[in-house]
């Protein structure tokens, strides 16, 4: 088992000749409790971008982050959105803009005040609309996904201004995104419609993990995403199940063999032409997983190879939903079609098309006993891998060791963050680092989400540095 701490190096001969680091924790840590309390303010505010929600809600979270910058001391601060392909309002984006001096590099900091819906609030131990503090972690829904992300990144630039006053030259684009958890709809207009806006040299993305509590990391990949249904049809109409039941088999059970059909005895995916590789660098022992994971005692845990490399770099299917008869309101028929849907997860260099095709391919070749199948593709989005040899990911990993004390490490996230494609492909030239404020107990979109908060502090430390370093040294 590989130790993510012992066995991975600090990057080399970095440090900070005309700040002192210290001077950054000082004003991170005196500013922190107001920082926490204005996290909380945000918690307080339910912004769902759901169709289903109030957009009331989403417009009262863009104006209070909007107002916190403003507080940052950023004068052009503007709320924006794009319209949708079916004429609807996107997501209101906050964003701002500090030009950088002659010769220093421009920075864009995103992240989203979206939140996903709160789900059944007999789980929560709190009200997930109230940021509640128990054994130094924050509860409550955005509490870590994302507003402790817009926090982060506030933190860090109060913190560096503050330090550096006017010798801070380095540009600096807010970019707080407002649709993120309903999928970004309208990202990719948004990017074209504001290209010189948000054009930067390096692109933080605040929306990720550190490898755990108390040991850093930079996201060096994340896996993409393809979804869609398939439905088995097997008669044009119920029929009863006593009358006919035997020489036919009802559609749930057939969608069920076919479901049975994506992985092999092992549980890894059994799809032919799906990239996927066993090379992750860091391993997680087989225990924490399971923890982390709330697997039940007794659940062997499927695929081969190590368990990062089957979170980070293999993929994953999952079924999310099906459509059958609930079981309070079954009657004895044979069911004439049942539908699925599903959700594949692509590592690094898997193009999203050609995996789409694939489970196309996949379904129409194991359709069972001849049933009718109807392949509807859904959303796709690209898997990601950064340059770890920029300078940068260099500048990165240096000031998550500085501010952790420990060193950093690089590893992949099993999620996916689509619209970083689209970055890619707008702005080619710009270094992406994917940087996150959660931990594997942070519980993002489900019940008693929660931020560590000693960790979400040296996070903005971390960043805070970083803008130092770049303002000192540049991208050379």
């Amino acid at each position: 088992m590989t130790s993510p701490v012992a066995d991975t190096p600090q990057t080399p001969g970095l440090a900070l000749r005309s700040v002192d680091p210290q001077d950054l924790r000082d004003a991170v840590t005196t500013a922190f409790p107001a920082t926490v309390e204005q996290l909380k303010e945000l918690v307080a505010i339910p912004g769902i971008a759901w169709p289903s929600f109030d957009p009331a809600q989403l417009d009262r979270s863009a104006e209070a982050v909007a107002g916190l910058v403003r507080a940052a001391g950023l004068d052009d601060v503007r709320i924006l959105r794009c319209a949708k392909e079916d004429g609807t309002p996107g997501g209101p984006a906050v964003v701002a803009r500090r030009e950088a001096a002659p010769g220093k590099p421009t920075i864009l900091l995103y992240a989203h005040h979206d939140v996903q819906p709160p789900g059944d609030p007999a789980l929560w131990e709190s009200e997930p609309f109230t940021a509640v503090e128990r054994g130094g972690r924050l509860y409550g829904r955005g509490a870590a996904d994302d507003k402790a992300g817009v926090m982060a990144h506030l933190g860090a630039y109060a913190a560096v201004t503050q330090v550096l006053g006017e010798d801070f030259g380095v540009g600096v684009t807010f970019f707080f995104e407002g649709e993120e958890e309903a999928g970004s709809p309208t990202f990719r207009l948004f990017l074209e419609a504001h290209r010189d806006l948000l054009a930067a040299d390096v692109i933080v993305v605040a929306d990720s993990s550190n490898w755990k509590v108390g040991v850093p990391a930079l996201t060096t990949s994340l896996r993409g995403l393809v979804d869609g249904t398939v439905e088995v049809r097997v008669l044009e109409h119920a029929v009863h199940s006593g009358m006919f039941g035997g020489p036919v088999l009802d559609a749930p059970t057939c969608l069920a063999r076919l479901i049975a059909s994506f992985h092999d005895e092992t549980g890894a995916v059994a799809i032919k032409g799906l990239v996927g590789r066993d090379d992750a660098q860091v391993d997680m022992a087989e225990e924490d997983f399971r923890r982390d994971a709330s697997v039940l005692d007794g659940v062997q845990l499927a695929g081969t190879g190590s368990i990062s490399s089957r979170l980070w770099t293999k993929p994953a299917l999952s079924i999310i939903g099906i459509d059958a008869p609930a079981v309070d309101v079954a009657s004895n028929t044979l069911i004439p079609s049942a539908r699925a849907k599903f959700s594949l997860r692509l590592a690094p260099g898997q193009d999203p098309d050609a995996a789409m095709e694939a489970v196309r391919q996949h379904v129409a070749e194991n359709a069972p006993f001849g049933a009718t199948v109807v392949f509807t593709p859904g959303e796709a989005g690209e898997p990601f891998s950064t340059d770890t040899s920029s300078a940068a990911a260099g500048t990165a990993m240096w000031a998550l060791g500085e501010a952790w004390g420990v060193p950093a490490v690089e590893t992949g996230i099993g999620g996916s963050i689509p619209f970083i494609a689209d970055l890619l492909q707008v702005y080619p030239a710009a270094q992406i680092l994917v940087t996150g404020v959660e931990d594997p107990d942070s519980r993002a979109h489900s019940a008693n989400e929660s931020l560590h908060l000693d960790d979400f502090r040296k996070a903005i430390v971390a960043e805070a540095l970083m803008l130092a370093k770049l303002n000192e040294t540049g991208l050379g």
